[in-house]
């Protein structure tokens, strides 16, 4: 079996022409360098330098051998080199699950917050329901998750992110557009086009009308948030969605809300991973992120980024 130490040994005498120069670089006597290359030599059973003088020079055998060897020591540079970009967050993968909304009209600004400090993270984004995402963290898909915290997993660790307000969405000329407040039983006749099951959303609006002893009258579920929004402006159904998702049709007046009585439903966002799984680099960093926008108020800093 080849002996890494003696190749390198081999590889530093013949670089520097001496044993002594070999024994310099390597921060070791010149007896233990000529003792390995004597070793080395016997054990491949070929005659690798020839001396003259005080030089040293490679024998036909040993020139062929330094090609590999050589080669060998720039693969060992260029892996020390990648160990320290990857340890500097200079290189890496970042791969991420989030809600299909959260993908659309959150995620961009995290990721190009991301960005900004770690420039040469590749991210892979991956988006579906929360309940989904939560499962792609325990298959080991994804490492980090921004999602709803849809149902409990004694192995996933959920931290509070933020709070998405959800509202009632209605066509503009629907009847309840413009009223100072919805009670849910005004609601209960008209048809509803749901977020899909386990999203937060979903859940969210399923617990309010199970609190009132009341079932929605689901008319179509999709986890196509742009579909929803289409479907309520024509006067198909109402919906709920998060208030990020709706904000520019409702600012045009081409979708209108209206507060529920007595309720201000939020969806609670959490930064998920998992408990036990130890976390690459570019996922620490991007957690740690997220724990201080959550800290200074993510709105906030999303706020104050789209108007620089």
């Amino acid at each position: 079996m080849i002996n890494l130490n003696q190749l390198r040994v081999f590889h530093e005498a013949a670089r520097s022409g001496s044993f002594t120069g070999a024994a310099k670089k390597l921060f070791i006597t010149q007896p233990a360098v000529t003792a390995q290359m004597k070793a080395f030599e016997e054990q491949c059973g070929l005659k690798l330098f020839k001396k003259k003088g005080r030089k040293l020079y490679l024998t036909d055998e040993g020139t062929a051998l330094y090609e590999y060897v050589r080669r060998i020591f720039e693969y060992e540079k260029e892996v020390e080199d990648v160990i320290e970009e990857l340890q500097e967050l200079k290189r890496g993968i970042l791969r991420l699950g989030t809600s299909k909304a959260y993908a659309r009209y959150f995620m961009p600004f995290l990721i190009s917050a991301f960005r900004e400090t770690y420039p040469h993270i590749k991210v892979y984004l991956d988006e579906g329901s929360s309940l989904d995402i939560m499962h792609s963290l325990l298959n080991l898909k994804n490492e980090v998750a921004v999602i709803a915290k849809v149902e409990e997993d004694p192995a996933v660790t959920f931290l509070p992110f933020k709070q998405n307000r959800l509202l009632l969405i209605v066509a503009p000329d629907h009847r309840l557009a413009g009223n100072k407040s919805v009670s849910l039983e005004d609601l209960k006749d008209d048809p509803m086009i749901m977020k899909e099951a386990g999203s937060g959303t979903r859940k969210q609006v399923n617990n309010l009308f199970s609190e009132k002893g009341m079932i929605p009258n689901v008319l179509m579920e999709t986890s196509n948030t742009e579909f929803i929004k289409q479907l309520v402006q024509r006067g198909e159904g109402i919906s709920f969605l998060v208030e990020e998702a709706v904000a520019a049709e409702i600012r045009d007046k081409r979708l209108a809300s209206a507060p529920l009585a007595g309720q201000s439903p939020f969806l609670d966002v959490s930064i998920a991973y998992l408990k036990d799984q130890h976390l690459s680099r570019p996922a620490r960093a991007f957690v740690e992120m997220l724990k201080k926008m959550a800290s200074q108020g993510p709105q906030r800093a999303r706020n104050k980024k789209s108007r620089g």
